[in-house]
């Protein structure tokens, strides 16, 4: 891109218009924030517990490529590496009102204290439905020690139940605030490798987590190669196979890797390099044409995400709304990626809480669903369906968020 492109971009990026205010805000809701805590929950309606299958696959269980594979120590599972979940995992906040109504979000690794210890204090005696006010506030309030990482985390999740509330107070399900729905379901994609179970069950679109990384040398790229082969004699010509890279791959490896499985006519390529190299995304999004590039599932707020755009990082953005900054803030990344004919296809945004943002937003075509491992009893997957509303159709797998008032939370709190 010459430097006269770049700057026409960025001031068309700088003057994009807000968006307008939904119908809702101009209402007074009458209800004051008085409680803001964390809390563990568990559903109303508990599915069996048992164990998978023997050789299932789980991302914790096995081997994925991942940016800690240089290191043979910790090569072998994530687990290896990541913050015992007990210790410091995401988490869940309840937000109450003084006319009793409540609401529930979920926010990413380490938010829960910033919840506790700072937020709090911001949240007491607002009205919920100033969500655009309150958002500001925590930003803004954050913004010497945040921007990134843990802080947006925390807002994510204060944000989802602030939403939750006001879906609860006006008895309406999150989407139809949002605008009504877009679409009559929504195409679904399923992650992960138990290949023969997700096909069976009806998914034309695969997502593959990829085993091998540089760390494996040309042996490993041999081993991606061959899982992409299954896959795609499995679904045949016409499904979709998407890899995910999960920061793993260098620049040269990608290069090399999407020439080899282009015979097999790969979707997108997602998150192939680190996140924060959004020249090199950009670089390969240039030189690779035989698949797409995607990545966002690592990247906080509209200013990440206007990173990828200036650097024309990725034809397909894939924030997640636990960790990008919420719904607020998701609605803002898609906006600015409509502005560009950019579809926004959120990491796990099949979830029971993301999915009403796909419904309600056209430039978000796909929900990411995850099986439940093979091996458990029946119920546990006609439940699976019962809560995802799946049916099934041209596209295979289809998915729709519930009409519960709020995000339909059928929960309690232990």
């Amino acid at each position: 891109m010459d430097r006269r492109a770049f700057l026409r971009l960025g001031m068309a990026a700088a003057t994009l218009p807000a968006l307008p205010a939904l119908p809702f805000q101009a209402e007074k809701s009458k209800l004051k924030i008085t409680g803001v805590r964390l809390v563990t929950t568990r559903p109303k309606r508990p599915i069996p517990t048992f164990t998978p299958a023997p050789g299932s696959w789980s991302t914790s269980g096995v081997e994925v490529a991942n940016p800690m594979s240089i290191y043979p120590q910790y090569k072998a599972t994530r687990s290896l590496f990541q913050p015992d979940p007990g210790k410091l995992g995401g988490f869940t906040v309840e937000i109450t009102t003084d006319k009793g109504v409540k609401g529930y979000g979920t926010g990413g690794i380490g938010g829960g204290q910033i919840v506790e210890q700072h937020f709090t204090k911001l949240l007491l005696n607002e009205d919920p439905f100033n969500v655009e006010r309150l958002w500001d506030i925590l930003w803004r309030s954050s913004m010497y020690y945040g921007r990134a990482g843990v802080v947006i985390n925390a807002i994510s999740g204060v944000d989802m139940a602030i939403w939750d509330v006001i879906g609860n107070a006006l008895g309406m399900p999150v989407y139809k605030l949002l605008g009504g729905a877009t679409k009559e379901r929504i195409p679904a994609y399923c992650t992960g490798n138990d290949l023969e179970q997700h096909r069976e069950f009806g998914f034309k679109r695969l997502k593959l987590a990829i085993p091998h990384g540089p760390a494996d040398g040309r042996e490993g790229m041999k081993k991606n190669l061959e899982l992409v082969k299954r896959t795609r004699d499995l679904l045949g010509p016409d499904g979709d196979i998407m890899l995910d890279c999960w920061m793993s791959w260098t620049e040269r490896y990608t290069i090399e890797m999407a020439e080899m499985v282009a015979p097999y006519r790969i979707y997108w390529m997602e998150e192939v390099l680190q996140p924060h190299d959004y020249a090199g995304f950009g670089r390969l999004n240039e030189q690779i044409k035989s698949t797409r590039i995607a990545t966002g599932e690592h990247e906080y707020t509209r200013y990440g995400f206007r990173q990828l755009l200036e650097h024309r990082s990725a034809q397909i953005w894939q924030p997640d709304i636990h960790w990008c900054g919420g719904l607020t803030e998701l609605r803002r990344i898609a906006a600015l990626a409509a502005a560009y004919d950019i579809p926004v296809i959120p990491h796990t945004g099949g979830t029971f809480d993301c999915i009403h943002f796909v419904m309600a937003t056209p430039n978000a075509p796909w929900a990411e669903l995850f099986m439940p491992p093979p091996g458990g009893p029946k119920e546990v997957y006609r439940r699976y369906e019962e809560d995802n509303q799946i049916t099934r159709g041209p596209e295979g797998v289809y998915a729709r968020p519930s009409d519960r008032p709020g995000f339909g939370w059928d929960i309690e709190v232990t």
